[in-house]
């Protein structure tokens, strides 16, 4: 048996808050986390639509059924089968929308990227895939992964103001898990600024409010 490969397009969704003008300071490219729909997700963002920024939630190329066979359907970055292609896929992808959404916008705008739980990690290894002009890195429940090329890395979040943030009753958040997670940010020069909130594993308004206040202040 021989595997092959072919390059094929695809159709993908994303979803808006906000409409793209000379006003906009501020680009969001927020990528939700494991089982979740770009439409739900992007409703976390809704006090960020001020006439100053815009929000883009790009959904995930691979769906699926939550439960069985039908009902809800949610959406993932990637799972280990194919990894590598999955996470070129994943680059070109968010490059071309990146890039599509700065056509329309003043060249000055600040971007920021943010990653929510699975789309931390998806985030993360799009940035140290090449030269993403990213401003800003918010890892929101997010575990940074582990197989990022360290070359690259460096390279890529060097002087990248970088916040961590996570709930204190997210039960996917271990003090193990985050020790770990510190030790190799650190490793790659990122010293992130932390934010918690008191609550589980969602996005809380407030402390987005805080983080978008605070993090150019770096």
């Amino acid at each position: 048996m021989t595997e092959h490969k072919l390059t094929v397009p695809r159709t993908a969704r994303y979803y808006t808050l906000g409409t793209p003008s000379e006003a906009i300071q501020d680009l969001w490219i927020v990528c939700h986390g494991y089982g979740q729909l770009g439409r739900y997700f992007v409703r976390h963002f809704s006090g960020l639509d001020d006439g100053k920024s815009l929000v883009v939630a790009p959904e995930a190329l691979s769906r699926f059924y939550l439960n069985g066979f039908s009902g809800r359907v949610g959406a993932t970055w990637m799972t280990k089968e194919d990894r590598l292609s999955e996470i070129g896929d994943q680059a070109n992808y968010l490059n071309l929308l990146l890039a599509e959404q700065l056509r329309l916008l003043p060249k000055e705008v600040r971007v920021t990227v943010l990653g929510f739980s699975q789309g931390g990690a998806t985030v993360c290894r799009w940035l140290a895939s090449g030269n993403v002009p990213a401003h800003r890195l918010v890892l929101w429940a997010a575990s940074f992964p582990e197989d990022i090329d360290f070359e690259a890395g460096n390279s890529a979040f060097r002087e990248l103001p970088v916040a961590l943030v996570y709930g204190m009753q997210d039960a996917f958040i271990t003090p193990e898990g985050l020790e770990k997670k510190q030790a190799l940010m650190m490793q790659l020069g990122i010293r992130p600024q932390l934010y918690t909130f008191d609550g589980g594993h969602t996005i809380q308004a407030e402390t987005l409010s805080l983080v978008h206040e605070r993090l150019g202040r770096f």
